[in-house]
């Protein structure tokens, strides 16, 4: 453990006959100093306590600055342990990260490069919209032993000024946390530093984003011009919805290679589970109607030289939902819908439509390849015949 003491540096005489005050820091048989920016002459200083004696003006208040120093560099030694330097020292003092010392900003691009080598490009995104979200807040990089309970308490009422919903609120903070708790590990800061304990954001259910069968069967009977954007938009709708609420982004990575016998193979990017699908008719017909001849995938919306799970085609992928919603809100609109339809809705929708039919959860959830249940009930969805999920999948279909 570092030793530290307050001195009056006698060594050097500055021009004006006074002696800089420093703090003495002594580590394995190493001496450091850090100059304390006051200085005074020799005949004001107290040997034996180490303090400026009261005949010199605001001696108190000089007195108390030096305190609060000596304090702030043992706060600091306790934070480093034995990781501890005089640079990483001076950076904890300062509030500077240094090269050696991570900052909360450093060490959150590591972990997005990271993310990014493997192709974990959703992860990535979220890691770095929340980085970008607090330090905006922060105005300024910071450590982690500087994230404290009234900091995060300032920046939840920060995000609430701002509108956020709870939700909204309640990510940004899931994930400040998993990169503090990654930063434990990495030995950045210590457990018993840990300022969530008394955090709580709750996050809010998601209201049902659900279409009857009469408002499919609407959107259905639009009269809309070929290949224009709403038909588009509707397309890609329907055939989510026909796919068993498959995502947006499942659907976007689809090939040919994925269809064999009649079915959808495929593997969920979210959970990287395998499902395979029932390729009924309506679905055959979207597909045929927008795919284009020299695309290795099913839809147009990536390019063939696209990086799989890449920055890129993550990016193309979220602007693509981004216009289709844009335009199924239109068509949502015209039929003056009671939802305002998304991409999102054909799950809720395929799911609201099943249990309406009497389907029970468990082989609702194993269809649109959400976990339900414990373990054992778990076990026995895995083991199910697909002829199960294609009769149920079939009768919905027939519902419009």
């Amino acid at each position: 453990m570092a030793i530290v003491t307050i001195k009056l540096d006698t060594r050097r005489v500055r021009r004006d006959g006074k002696y800089n005050i420093i703090y003495r820091i002594r580590y394995l048989k190493k001496v450091y100093t850090i100059n304390s920016e006051i200085a005074i002459l020799e005949e004001f200083w107290n040997y034996n306590s180490t303090t400026v004696n009261s005949k010199y003006p605001n001696a108190k208040l000089i007195n108390i600055k030096l305190l609060k120093g000596f304090v702030n560099i043992e706060k600091a030694i306790l934070i480093l342990e034995d990781d501890f330097t005089i640079i990483k020292l001076k950076s904890l003092i300062n509030g500077e990260p240094s090269i050696n010392s991570k900052s909360f900003k450093c060490f959150t691009e590591e972990l997005i490069g990271q993310m990014l080598a493997i192709n974990k490009t959703g992860n990535a995104l979220v890691y770095q919209t929340a980085l970008n979200r607090f330090l905006d807040f922060c105005k300024k990089d910071i450590l982690f032993h500087e994230i404290d309970y009234i900091l995060l308490n300032q920046y939840k009422h920060h995000l609430e000024l701002k509108g956020l919903k709870q939700n909204s609120i309640s990510n940004y903070f899931r994930t400040i946390k998993a990169i503090y708790n990654k930063a434990i590990k990495h030995k950045l800061i210590e457990r018993s530093q840990y300022p969530f304990y008394d955090i709580s954001i709750k996050s809010q259910k998601t209201a049902n984003r659900a279409i009857s069968s009469e408002d499919i069967q609407c959107l259905n009977t639009l009269t809309l011009k070929y290949n224009s954007q709403l038909q588009i938009a509707l397309n890609y709708f329907m055939l989510s919805f026909y796919l068993r609420g498959m995502s947006f982004t499942d659907m976007a990575y689809l090939k040919h290679c994925n269809i064999n016998n009649g079915r959808i193979a495929y593997t969920r990017r979210k959970t990287h589970k395998n499902y395979s699908v029932k390729l009924f008719n309506p679905a055959k017909t979207i597909i045929s109607n927008v795919h284009k001849g020299n695309n290795k995938y099913l839809l147009p919306v990536l390019s063939n030289d696209t990086i799989e799970d890449s920055l890129d085609a993550k990016r193309i992928i979220k602007q693509w939902i981004k216009t289709t919603n844009k335009y199924l809100k239109i068509s949502s609109k015209e039929l003056e819908l009671d939802t305002i339809v998304t991409t999102y809705s054909s799950r809720y929708t395929f799911a609201n439509i099943a249990k309406q039919l009497g389907y029970s959860n468990e082989l609702i959830s194993e269809a649109l390849g959400h976990s339900y249940g414990n373990k054992t009930t778990g076990i026995y969805l895995d083991n199910y015949d697909n002829n199960y999920l294609d009769e149920m999948h079939l009768s919905i279909i027939e519902e419009l």
